[in-house]
């Protein structure tokens, strides 16, 4: 069987434009896209993808990979995929936002880890916050259903269209719905630890003569680890709440109303 020109640029294309959008969401989304998973693997791992999901995928245009036009297609694949992952960065975000909050009450603020997947350094309980929902997004398999979601997204936006502006729009808003979320999941927290702060400046102004600050420091981290001990048991109900909305909105992109 011969093939011609176009119908073999048809068949690279099957799997060469889907490569751009998996691969780039690949390198950016957790869990794969940390610094521990070499460039290669991810890289490997994309392509496996593309060659696998090829024949689920709708026809590709017929574009010559060496012009302008294959460029600007590249291009889009590329956005697509890296505001996918920014959906799913943004749903991990909320429990490291969390924990810095905490962090900071507590008197930890300077307790710093290192955070291999984004290269910087966190507080201590944003790290905590970060593995656990790590380890709840693999217990769930949420990377299977976001893989899954990458390769419908082919449905959604099929090469050759971009996201619209309603689109744009609503990853926009995901970083005050990313806020709001961290704020209301560690508000009890910051609530007693806002009535142990203030009991203990209603004893520096009664008995003067105590060392509140000495005494405080210990306290209050104390009964700060007792309330995450006590909310704890609340976070997988919530993360799995917020990653299933955040997985539904990857797939459409339209606001999801509470």
């Amino acid at each position: 069987m011969e093939l011609s020109a176009a119908q073999f640029t048809a068949l690279i294309g099957q799997v060469w434009w889907p490569f751009f959008r998996i691969s780039t969401t690949l390198m950016l989304m957790p869990i794969f896209g940390g610094s521990q998973i070499p460039v290669q693997v991810r890289i490997a791992l994309a392509l496996i993808i593309s060659v696998l999901a090829a024949p689920l995928m709708p026809a590709m245009p017929a574009v010559d990979p060496l012009s302008v036009e294959a460029l600007i297609l590249a291009g889009q694949q590329v956005i697509i995929g890296a505001m996918l992952a920014l959906l799913l960065d943004l749903l991990f975000a909320i429990f490291t936002t969390m924990g810095q909050i905490l962090s900071m009450q507590m008197g930890l603020g300077m307790a710093m880890m290192n955070d291999p997947i984004n290269g910087v350094s966190i507080p201590a309980l944003g790290k905590y916050y970060q593995l656990y929902a790590l380890m709840l997004f693999l217990a769930l398999d949420g990377h299977l259903v976001a893989l899954d979601v990458m390769v419908q997204s082919f449905n959604i936006w099929p090469v050759g269209e971009m996201m619209s502006q309603m689109a744009l729009d609503t990853i926009i808003m995901r970083f005050g719905w990313m806020m709001a979320a961290a704020l209301l999941l560690s508000l009890p927290a910051v609530c007693a630890m806002l009535l142990v702060n203030g009991s203990f400046g209603m004893m520096n102004r009664a008995a003067p003569q105590l060392n509140v600050f000495a005494l405080g420091f210990p306290m209050t981290m104390l009964l700060g680890l007792i309330c995450l001990l006590i909310t704890t048991s609340g976070i997988p109900e919530n993360f799995t709440r917020l990653s299933s909305e955040t997985l539904s909105l990857m797939l459409t992109l339209e606001e999801v109303r509470p």
